[in-house]
């Protein structure tokens, strides 16, 4: 039973380097059952805040400086589907990162828009970088009818973006810019850590608070900081994607939160900020990984770098999704994720110091075991690598989305597909950025990547168990 299942992990001594951000800790938090209401009077209701929901909402707004701000209790998810529907009407173009949550894909697919895509730069280190305003400023130049902006920032592996310099060109246009920033939402509050896109000019901000902060899984906030994008459409879609049921105690969450953040927030992210620093100078010795942080990266590779973010990085081989399994059945590490050629931890203020020495002893202890077994001439235990540049291509446009999804298709094996055109999102998982989407034509390239991806166990979504595809049928 699943709840057996929780109880047995809560009563475990894995550690967790994932979300959400309240790390499983004991926080003072009453029995969620004595708490767990529908709108009944004097509580007031989300989709028409008038009393203690619009008061809570409009100090998340003074935190973080935005105009407004509505809790969402169906993640980021809905807060950017709202937040597209809103300010890109239907039809019209827009320009996406490439690297963006399926969310954006899906809201392009309702709304039947045709996109533009930004291709995030390459790094040394083989995972994505940011988009620059260059990179924005040639899409717009090449597109004027673009309506508006949607940039990820932070990535996943914590990756930021020039948002005020992006601003600055989108607002020529007078277009608005939409961050997802949904791995945010503990940005701004402390100089080792760069500063968050409702202060550096987007006009909407979407981010999660379950994801960095203490709140509850599919808690977030939905930002709005300028008069580009209609609050009552926003309010609107949010009528639409957001459930008509939603959760207090998830509303209590965000609210316990980010009260936390107003009262002990300069002690808390003192605290994380210098065990963040501790465990990347005890690390930087150990010779078949890279540990990333701020300094690691050039400067058209990243405009700034999220330290609370910790993509640990092969350089023996060894691949992400193997250096993961090791540190899960031997050391009782669980990480968010690992792809090709990296693994990722995911930390926030409610980390222990316990949980960086446990990580930094596992690391240091398979470094010298491989070390030691390079001496010796033995195997290293790798399973191959590869990195989001083989796999993240820009594949051919042949269709839009909508027309791709909407048109008779089929499933094919996908070693035979090259030549067709993709009629879902393939994907890996997490972070689920798409190697393929609908209307897009698939290559030999892309059928061996995802060959490669599937070899080394990593999670391929749109792809059947009997590893087939859909494709659009020709016509």
């Amino acid at each position: 039973m699943l709840t057996e299942q929780l109880q047995e992990l809560a009563q475990s001594d894995i550690y967790p380097f994932h979300m959400p951000g309240h790390k499983r800790a004991k926080l003072d938090f009453p029995n969620p059952y004595s708490m767990d209401i529908t709108e009944i009077d004097g509580f007031d209701n989300l989709h028409h805040a008038e009393n203690v929901l619009k008061e809570e909402q409009e100090r998340a707004a003074q935190l973080y400086g935005s105009k407004n701000a509505y809790y969402l209790v169906n993640g980021s998810t809905c807060g950017i589907l709202a937040a597209i529907s809103a300010a890109v009407p239907r039809g019209s173009k827009i320009l996406a990162a490439r690297n963006s949550h399926k969310a954006v894909y899906h809201a392009i697919y309702l709304r039947q828009l045709r996109a533009e895509y930004l291709y995030p730069l390459d790094t040394r280190w083989g995972i994505q970088g940011q988009i620059t305003p260059a990179q924005v400023e040639d899409k717009l130049s090449e597109n004027p009818e673009i309506r508006a902006v949607v940039i990820t920032s932070p990535t996943y592996d914590g990756v930021v973006s020039d948002i005020a310099g992006i601003a600055e060109v989108v607002h020529r246009r007078d277009i608005p810019l939409i961050v997802d920033e949904a791995h945010g939402a503990h940005l701004g509050f402390h100089p080792a850590f760069p500063e968050n896109g409702v202060k550096l000019g987007a006009d909407a901000v979407i981010m999660s608070v379950h994801k960095t902060m203490p709140a509850f899984t599919q808690t977030a906030l939905l930002h709005l900081c300028s008069d580009r994008i209609d609050r009552g459409m926003v309010e609107k879609y949010l009528d639409i994607y957001e459930t008509s049921s939603p959760s207090y105690i998830l509303m209590a969450g965000i609210e316990k939160s980010l009260e936390m953040i107003r009262k002990q927030g300069t002690q808390l992210f003192d605290q994380y900020a210098d065990m963040l620093g501790a465990f990347r100078k005890e690390t930087d010795d150990i010779r078949n990984f890279k540990i990333l942080g701020p300094g690691d990266f050039r400067e058209h590779e990243a405009w700034a770098f999220d330290p609370g973010k910790i993509p640990i990085v092969s350089r023996c081989g060894m691949s992400g999704q193997k250096l993961q399994e090791r540190l899960r059945q031997e050391y009782h590490l669980e990480l968010e994720m690992a792809s090709g050629n990296y693994a990722l931890a995911m930390t926030s203020i409610m980390d222990r110091q316990e949980g960086f020495d446990r990580l930094s002893a596992a690391l240091h202890e398979i470094d010298r075991q491989l070390l030691s077994g390079e001496r010796m001439g033995q195997n290293k235990g790798g399973t191959g690598t590869v990195s989001p540049r083989e796999i993240y291509r820009q594949p051919e446009h042949v269709m839009e989305i909508y027309e791709a999804e909407e048109a008779a298709h089929g499933l094919m094996p996908f070693r035979k597909t090259a030549g067709q055109v993709s009629a879902d999102t393939v994907s890996l998982y997490p972070p689920g950025i798409p190697v393929l989407v609908p209307g897009e034509k698939i290559d030999g390239r892309i059928v061996e990547t995802i060959q490669k991806c599937l070899d080394m166990g990593l999670d391929v979504q749109g792809i059947t168990e009997d590893k087939r595809i859909n494709v659009v049928k020709k016509r």
